[in-house]
């Protein structure tokens, strides 16, 4: 499933939500092309609301766009499917990218591989964590990953994949810190759009486990890594 061994990028300045979205883009086309070899990027991005191709297409887009920016987020469209989602520098954004003679082939194995990687790096920072959509859960996905605290349930991780002819990128949004500002451009968004869901359902690490910061969270991802490949 993983390259014998990845190069792990920090990347410690951002240069807007348009252009770190794009930049994995541009990471896929080199490591497609073997001028880069198969990697981790770790960010903590700019407040953006990434919106899905689909929501693009609906009426109430441009006045989605208008309640980010109100919210103090930038909006974006990314190429990757799903829905909108939003994030901060309380969230831990993961690029993995590798060269695959048939990346097609395994897309969805690689879904639930990574949920359970996921779900393992919480888990050892003691958040009861599973895979599995939530009902009502913003940005929905069969291979979510969630924490429970008490009788609910919030989402945690969100994933998403862009495959290419010979390689592919897997990226993955930890919300960790700070879930408010998160929660409420969302529901300010998806209001726009026209789009059903349960704002109960965005949460952050932290509040099911206080005091968990966003360098625990990264160690935790790095830890779990550390199992199946060799880090560089």
């Amino acid at each position: 499933m993983l390259a014998p061994a990845l190069e792990v990028h920090h990347q410690l300045v951002n240069r807007g939500a348009e252009a770190d979205l794009n930049q994995a883009l541009e990471l896929l086309a080199e490591v497609k092309t073997g001028s880069r070899e198969a990697m981790l990027r770790f960010y903590r991005p700019e407040p953006t609301v990434a919106f899905g191709q689909r929501d693009a297409k609906l009426p109430g887009f441009a006045a989605a766009q208008q309640a980010a920016r109100d919210n103090g987020f930038v909006p974006a469209v990314r190429r990757a499917g799903g829905r909108a989602a939003a994030y901060h520098q309380g969230t831990l954004i993961v690029d993995h990218i590798q060269p695959e003679d048939d990346a097609i082939a395994g897309a969805k194995a690689r879904f639930a591989f990574f949920g359970e990687l996921f779900t393992g790096a919480l888990r050892s920072l003691r958040v009861d964590a599973g895979v599995g959509e939530i009902p009502g859960e913003y940005c929905p996905g069969e291979f979510s990953v969630y924490g429970r605290g008490g009788a609910s349930s919030i989402k945690l991780v969100g994933t998403a994949q862009r495959v290419v002819a010979g390689a592919w990128l897997f990226s993955s949004v930890i919300v960790v810190e700070n879930s408010a500002p998160i929660r409420n451009v969302l529901v300010d968004s998806y209001r726009a759009l026209g789009l059903d869901w349960d704002p109960a359902t965005a949460g952050a690490v932290e509040d099911l486990r206080p005091g968990v910061t966003v360098d625990d969270v990264q160690a935790a991802v790095l830890a779990a890594y550390a199992h199946h490949t060799r880090l560089a």
